[in-house]
């Protein structure tokens, strides 16, 4: 370490431009074994989206907020690159109320336009909700969503009510048949 010092302050009356001072700073000193090791080179190898999950796994633990699980989807979404560049674009969150179908095209809209396609949305889609729809997807099994269609059936599944709406003019405008049920009479 004082090596390292020493050599900081030679550099810095040279500029910043030094290649051997930069190489040198990303090294620990010799370890016991005289092997010497690199700094960040772990950090360096990790995709923004793995550092991202570790952060907040780590978060979470801290808070105690339940056991620390891996990744929702599958080892290969998570292996699934995003473009060089990419950053993920501003997008109203769903909270669980709502239309869900109202959230899909626009998510897949405005993430495609960025950039992101196919299964790759499943691994941004978490960005997109908030409140009782976020409590859903984190309480999904570990490893258990495979590909875009699944993750958007398990959504709609979960958030798509299929009840219709009955307003008090449908019923005084129809007849009711003698032995028609009142449900199949409001549902035609």
């Amino acid at each position: 370490m004082k090596k390292l010092k020493e050599k900081s302050s030679e550099t810095s009356n040279k500029g910043s431009g030094d290649k051997e001072f930069d190489k040198e700073c990303n090294h620990d000193e010799d370890s016991d074994d005289g092997r010497v090791t690199k700094r960040g080179s772990v950090l360096d190898s990790m995709s923004a989206e793995h550092i991202q999950s570790l952060i907040a796994n780590a978060v979470k633990a801290q808070l105690g907020e339940g056991n620390c699980k891996t990744n929702l989807y599958t080892k290969r979404i998570d292996l699934l690159r995003m473009p060089h560049g990419y950053q993920p674009p501003k997008f109203n969150q769903f909270d669980g109320k709502g239309n869900p179908k109202q959230h899909i095209a626009p998510f897949i809209e405005t993430y495609s336009n960025a950039g992101t396609e196919g299964d790759q949305l499943v691994k941004q889609f978490v960005l997109s909700l908030k409140g009782i729809a976020f409590d859903w997807y984190t309480d999904l099994e570990p490893e258990s969503i495979n590909s875009w269609e699944q993750m958007e059936h398990e959504f709609l599944n979960r958030f798509y009510s299929t009840q219709c709406t009955v307003s008090m003019t449908k019923p005084t405008h129809t007849k009711q048949w003698k032995y028609e049920p009142i449900l199949d009479h409001i549902n035609h």
